[in-house]
């Protein structure tokens, strides 16, 4: 070989070298960028399982402790609450709780058949997904939250029995205007009494504002909120099979 083109080679061979370090620590960020996301995504299927003894808090929450803003929150066992509040949340929330697998895909399929957009059929929501939605995502609506959701809400199902997820549901929803979050802040901030002490009455005037706690009101329910809240008062004693799978032990 030439002078010439040995010359050549290894000019080519220290531009390669060169452009190899520029490109190393570029490749090194995007791998600890493709680790932390990873991480992240994985990190609810990690701690879902250990919610069957740990008693977790909302992401809504960590964020409002985050800004100074408000949070009243008292973690209470699903034993200890009024036997109606239960079985009127799954009336009015989710009927075939005890039933689905975490995501009631007859019911998805309907309204899909109904509406002809999936975009317009993700109000579809089981109580397994909004507690994984609170747990780990974020609220409002898009498809890609819908599309981290799912496959969650299926894990949950999995690792939580169907009594706990309803537990944690009833503990991390935000029921308030002013931060109450949970069942017993509900109760208190609306009826000034405990949880364990509701009347059917009163647990499904709660069931009626979960949907929008901002514009709801048990305190002070409008006529819409006293509608749904006899609805859901009658659907509970009708159909009380609904909360069997919620329902304790016994002998």
């Amino acid at each position: 070989m030439s002078p010439v083109a040995q010359q050549r080679v290894r000019r080519a061979e220290r531009a390669q070298r060169q452009r190899r370090a520029i490109a190393r620590p570029f490749a090194a960020i995007a791998w600890a960028l493709a680790l932390a996301v990873a991480l992240v995504l994985l990190l609810p299927y990690l701690l879902a399982p250990l919610y069957r003894v740990v008693d977790p808090v909302s992401t809504l929450m960590l964020w409002r402790w985050l800004n100074g803003a408000r949070v009243e929150r008292q973690f209470v066992a699903i034993d200890r609450m009024a036997p109606s509040l239960p079985g009127t949340v799954i009336a009015s929330e989710d009927g075939r709780f005890c039933w689905h697998r975490g995501i009631d895909w007859r019911e998805l399929r309907h309204r899909m058949e109904e509406v002809d957009d999936f975009s317009e059929a993700r109000g579809v929501s089981t109580i397994t997904q909004q507690t994984a939605k609170n747990l780990f995502l974020w609220p409002g609506r898009s498809l890609m939250r819908k599309a981290l959701e799912l496959p969650l809400s299926l894990w949950i199902n999995i690792v939580l029995p169907k009594r706990r997820v309803l537990e944690i549901y009833l503990n991390i929803a935000e029921w308030g205007p002013s931060g109450q979050f949970g069942a017993e802040a509900a109760s208190r901030y609306a009826f000034n009494k405990s949880v364990r002490a509701l009347n059917p009455g009163e647990a499904a005037l709660l069931a009626a504002v979960l949907p929008n706690p901002h514009r709801r009101s048990a305190k002070q329910p409008g006529p819409a909120v006293r509608r749904l809240a006899a609805l859901y008062e009658q659907r509970a004693v009708k159909q009380a099979a609904l909360a069997s799978c919620v329902r304790p032990r016994t002998g």
